[in-house]
């Protein structure tokens, strides 16, 4: 008699499965990408004998630091494991662009662990509603508290945001690591309690995630406050509520912030901080004029 999990073994192999149909298609586009990087493009000398368009199979494998055979099986569809850590050398060795990255992981049935810098949501009309807010501050985040977008009054909220790593933006890395987000934020532990206990709410969906994995990771490392809030186990769901800020260009801003979902799932979401009362909404105005004038700047 054959068990559930033979029966899901026999599913897995049989050529016709979308697991198969996308280990084909993976090693079709890897395929593909290989054959349009020139020798030249990786400095490697292209030589007179060379038959094969653009790279050979064991000069990927070198340059990313993997075994031939193994790679070779991988453009052969062959049932193996793709780690993370191989698919990104992969994409950095092919000159993937961020939609060919998503595609190669996603392919692959891997997340992506790199904190994300980019987004789909993050059309040029979220840019412009972003720029329209202003002097609101307003930026977008995903689930994981990246911050992917923001406007220019946003950008000099808590911190010079420009100055900040694209990797470091992140609201829960920059509350528990960051000296100058942290002085900014009136009530901070208050703040960083509650954003461990949504961030525990939201990472249950996500727990076999590596980006999530590898973020609770550099939390736990980096912040002995993070730690201690984390293993309070508390849950909390995301709410709108008034935050007060300590801005060291125009002083004491209080804001009512709210988060609106720029899709169907609980995913990116546009944040929003409205002023709460009129000097508020003055000091806003000042912070915007100050970041349109180092906008300038930069620029110029």
């Amino acid at each position: 008699m054959t068990t559930m999990v033979e029966q899901g073994m026999v599913e897995q192999a049989r050529p016709g499965t979308a697991a198969a149909v996308r280990r084909h298609e993976l090693a079709a586009f890897l395929r593909h990408r290989r054959e349009h990087i020139t020798p030249e493009q990786v400095g490697l000398p292209r030589g007179t004998r060379r038959r094969t368009p653009g790279l050979r199979r064991e000069e990927v494998a070198q340059l990313a630091s993997v075994g031939v055979t193994w790679y070779t099986w991988l453009e052969q569809a062959r049932d193996i494991q793709v780690s993370v850590q191989v698919l990104d050398a992969l994409a950095r060795t092919l000159f993937l662009d961020p939609s060919e990255r998503a595609h190669l992981f996603q392919l692959a049935g891997q997340v992506d662990p790199t904190p994300a810098t980019s987004c789909p949501s993050i059309t040029p009309a979220v840019r412009t509603i972003l720029a329209t807010m202003e002097p609101m501050p307003a930026c977008v985040q995903n689930s994981r508290y990246d911050i992917l977008a923001y406007n220019r009054t946003y950008g000099l909220l808590l911190c010079d945001l420009d100055e900040v790593p694209p990797e470091d933006r992140n609201c829960l890395v920059l509350s528990y690591t960051h000296d100058q987000w942290r002085s900014s934020i009136v009530h901070l532990q208050d703040t960083q309690r509650l954003m461990a206990a949504r961030f525990r709410a939201t990472m249950a969906g996500h727990l076999a995630e590596p980006a999530w994995k590898l973020l609770l990771k550099r939390l736990r490392a980096e912040s002995a406050e993070f730690r201690e809030n984390w293993d309070r186990h508390e849950v909390v769901a995301h709410r709108s509520k008034r935050k007060d800020f300590d801005n060291p260009y125009v002083g004491r801003i209080s804001v009512d912030h709210t988060d609106l979902w720029l899709g169907p799932e609980l995913g990116p979401r546009l944040v929003t901080y409205a002023p709460a009362d009129e000097e508020s909404r003055q000091r806003l105005e000042k912070l915007h004029a100050i970041a349109v004038e180092r906008d300038g700047v930069r620029v110029g």
